[in-house]
């Protein structure tokens, strides 16, 4: 047992130092850089004008960098919402079935190399790639901020900008494990790329219209919630259908962690709020603290992502 974990760790680390190179170096990778990186900056550009008017009045500035939109640019947190699933995408949709294409895959389980060492190496090494590309572009934004702002950051800026990096590394890492998936179920590369840009479209796109329909025929609309508004039982049940998109988990995790003056992320009632004051900016750990369940939903989706393409990959016949 513990010379096969070692060989399973040695395996890994050489398909891991290989498929890293390979993704940093290869054309498709720098044309999604690009696009993140000119629609990032696009995004951030707009904000820091509308920033410079507030530097001496508001405490945090540079998170201001993520959250400000400016038509006709969303946010850059709205950005990164759409664009990392695509980079995630990108890296994973031929990850196995290329090797396939390729008659590759039999040569390379004969050797030395585990199928759980083969898939954990492509997968850390894809994630490893995202994270390479998100801090590049955070010390980017922060850069600029400096540069047309004029003000560093505070600590605790700096801190929550490293858990908007965790954050969008476990959201990446839930489109790559999906994009992976696809990948060992679908031979043809072209199939997986389209599955998987499938399932993103649905979850960002019609999942929140399909939400509000169940809701509507569950809980249908009365005369009393057309004069006084959504009941509560309305908002809770298409709420909790909305998280269960990896979107609305990353929206909400980003609105706690960078907006500060955030103190809950579903319905409050006015007893819940006696003794706060509004406006007031919430601690670091008291952020933490509310978008944890957010944080470990995404965490939790990689996890059952991976294993599921583990296990339809052990399944699979690999010979030629």
């Amino acid at each position: 047992m513990a010379r096969r974990s070692g060989s399973v760790f040695t395996g890994c680390g050489t398909v891991f130092l290989k498929e890293l190179a390979d993704h940093l170096g290869s054309g498709r990778m720098r044309i999604l850089e690009w696009l993140v990186l000119l629609t990032g900056i696009g995004a951030v550009y707009t904000a820091i004008q509308d920033l410079k008017t507030t530097t001496s009045q508001d405490p945090f500035l540079f998170l201001r960098l993520f959250t400000n939109a400016h038509d006709p640019l969303p946010s850059f947190m709205a950005v990164l919402g759409f664009l990392i699933p695509l980079v995630a995408i990108g890296l994973g949709f031929d990850a196995v079935n290329g090797e396939f294409n390729r008659r590759t895959m039999s040569r390379i389980l004969a050797q030395p190399v585990y199928r759980d060492a083969l898939l954990m190496g492509k997968f850390f090494a894809g994630l490893a790639t995202l994270a390479v590309a998100l801090v590049s572009l955070w010390l980017l934004i922060i850069g600029l901020g400096l540069i047309m702002l004029g003000v560093p950051p505070s600590g605790e800026e700096v801190m929550r900008g490293g858990a908007f990096l965790v954050v969008s590394l476990a959201y990446g890492g839930l489109w790559l494990a999906l994009a992976m998936l696809c990948s060992v179920i679908f031979r043809a590369p072209a199939t997986s790329a389209l599955s998987a840009l499938g399932l993103w479209l649905l979850m960002s796109v019609l999942w929140p219209l399909l939400s509000r329909f169940l809701t509507e025929a569950i809980f249908p609309t009365t005369q009393l919630t057309l004069l006084t508004g959504p009941s509560y039982n309305q908002i809770v049940f298409q709420q909790m259908l909305a998280r269960l998109s990896p979107n609305t988990l990353f929206a909400e995790s980003l609105l706690g962690i960078l907006d500060p003056s955030t103190r809950a992320l579903g319905p409050v009632f006015m007893t819940q709020l006696e003794g706060a004051v509004m406006g007031n900016p919430l601690p670091l750990g008291q952020s933490l603290l509310l978008i944890w369940p957010q944080v470990t939903g995404l965490i939790a989706g990689v996890i059952v992502m991976f294993v599921a393409a583990y296990i339809v990959f052990q399944r699979q016949e690999v010979r030629a």
